[in-house]
């Protein structure tokens, strides 16, 4: 991912649009950039510029403001370590462009479509699209209905994700994130049978050249494209990188009518890549230091990942929650976007719950019974009902112990405590870390085993039997007091 590779003279930019005047750089503040252009030619907002210096690579710039009638401030998306004023710029004439078609798959790529996994260099002839694009119109957006099974209990049950919605998980610092997505990645790319986008905002180098490694192991990397804009880069590549993802997935959606799994790691560092742009161009800052351009800035990305007739953009993102504050401005803001929320929480997680989905304040628009099954709604609301009330009770617990319930809350309290660890689940991409084989379970079968232990099937069973396995099958009885050996759940 660090190698120089061979690329174009211009990557990013339109190729054969070119400015007719050029204009010079008369200030360098790491990386924003004012350059003087001559009235007639002052080229607009979001106007890809080539910065020609003597650099290693091409340095292309994007026009963020005017701030007079010659003078454009712009971000640059590269390292401007080493430019001089007075250096000569170009003006493309359009927005930056990434390549896009078939040319990019098995690939990996950074925000300007740059080749960054050793490969040969993209083929001259690849079509280039904007990064700039308007959303669908409402009049061409479909609904979404469609369930999405992942394999993942805890989701499929209580967090159904929809064929061309949008779903997130939101979480504070080590609470299992990127292992969930990295699961979610395992468990539907290898039967998902259309194009899997994945965009890598703010990731570090480690993680990169992991997932491109998973992916060439499991024969996947065909039909997937790796898009990323590392921590190490300057803010303008990160803030930017989504948009070249995504772009890529709607080349597909729109000329190809072939649906697209789009995966995105991390969305808050879209948001702070955004936050850190704005500061530097000098605009004041809005609610808690973020930027005041929030809402229109992840409504620009999020509005973008939309179903149309026939192709669909399924995305799902994963989003940190600074302090673990879920009232925080850009947590608000990309929630309001999305059709299933997947909260993770710290107090599961250690209790060795993992998955550490909050059943109670996570959420899906598809747990609905005229969507999913009235079975399936029904058993997710009891599920829910039966944690609330042992979390009601938790206090009183902690303070006189479980037997000064009554019989009735005790079995409410034994029965959600059976159900907080069947919905755990060993991964398969935390095999090689627990020795544990990662384990994938049917819907019917979590609603069966979920149905079980409701039912008070399970009562009389250790917890430890139903910690970190698959279907209920997978538990073991109690040895009877005969001392026969204790057989699996028929």
């Amino acid at each position: 991912m660090s190698a120089p590779p061979s690329q174009p003279a211009s990557p990013g930019a339109a190729p054969g649009q070119t400015g007719s005047s050029p204009g010079h750089v008369v200030a360098v503040r790491g990386p924003v950039l004012d350059i003087v252009f001559p009235a007639d030619a002052l080229p607009p907002l979001d106007e890809a510029l080539v910065v020609e210096w003597d650099g290693s690579e091409t340095l292309i710039a994007e026009v963020q403001a005017h701030l007079d009638a010659t003078t454009v401030r712009a971000i640059a998306l590269q390292a401007t370590a080493g430019l001089r004023r007075g250096t000569r710029v170009v003006s493309t004439g359009g927005p930056i462009t990434v390549p896009v078609g078939d040319a990019v798959l098995g690939r990996l790529l950074d925000v300007l479509g740059t080749p960054r996994d050793l490969g040969a260099a993209l083929p001259a002839e690849t079509e280039r699209w904007a990064i700039h694009r308007a959303p669908p119109s409402l009049a061409e957006q479909t609904g979404a209905a469609e369930l999405f099974e992942t394999g993942i209990k805890v989701i499929d049950l209580l967090v159904p994700l929809a064929q061309g919605g949008k779903a997130a998980m939101f979480g504070g610092a080590g609470v299992g994130k990127t292992v969930l997505l990295m699961e979610l990645i395992h468990a539907t790319v290898e039967h998902y049978q259309g194009i899997s986008v994945f965009a890598g905002i703010g990731e570090r180098s480690r993680e990169g050249h992991e997932l491109l490694s998973d992916m060439r192991g499991s024969g996947v990397l065909g039909r997937t494209v790796l898009v990323y804009g590392q921590m190490n880069e300057p803010p303008g590549a990160r803030w930017r990188v989504g948009l070249s993802a995504l772009t890529i997935a709607e080349y597909f959606r729109d000329r190809k009518h072939q649906n697209v799994l789009l995966l995105m790691d991390n969305v808050f560092r879209f948001v702070q890549a955004g936050s850190e742009v704005s500061g530097l161009l000098g605009r004041l800052p809005s609610r808690v230091g973020y930027q005041p351009t929030l809402a229109s800035e992840v409504a620009a990305l999020e509005e973008r990942i939309a179903s149309v007739a026939g192709a669909a953009i399924t995305a799902i993102e994963a989003v940190y929650v600074p302090a673990d504050d879920f009232t925080d401005p850009a947590v608000t803001a990309i929630s309001g976007h999305l059709d299933s929320v997947m909260v993770l929480s710290r107090a599961m997680a250690a209790e060795g719950i993992y998955p550490a989905v909050d059943p109670l304040a996570s959420f899906s628009v598809l747990l609905d019974p005229h969507v999913v099954s009235a079975e399936h709604y029904d058993l997710a609301q009891r599920v829910r009902e039966t944690i609330g009330h042992y979390r009601e009770l938790q206090d009183v617990i902690a303070l006189l112990g479980v037997e000064e319930l009554g019989a009735q809350d005790r079995r409410i309290v034994a029965r959600a405590r059976r159900l907080q660890r069947f919905l755990a689940q060993p991964f398969a991409v935390t095999e090689a870390f627990t020795g544990t084989p990662g384990r994938s379970v049917r819907l019917a079968d979590t609603l069966a085993g979920v149905r079980a232990i409701l039912d008070g099937e399970t009562d009389t069973w250790p917890e430890s039997a139903l910690y970190m396995i698959g279907a209920l099958s997978e538990a073991k009885r109690p040895e009877p007091e005969g001392g026969a050996r204790a057989s699996a759940v028929p």
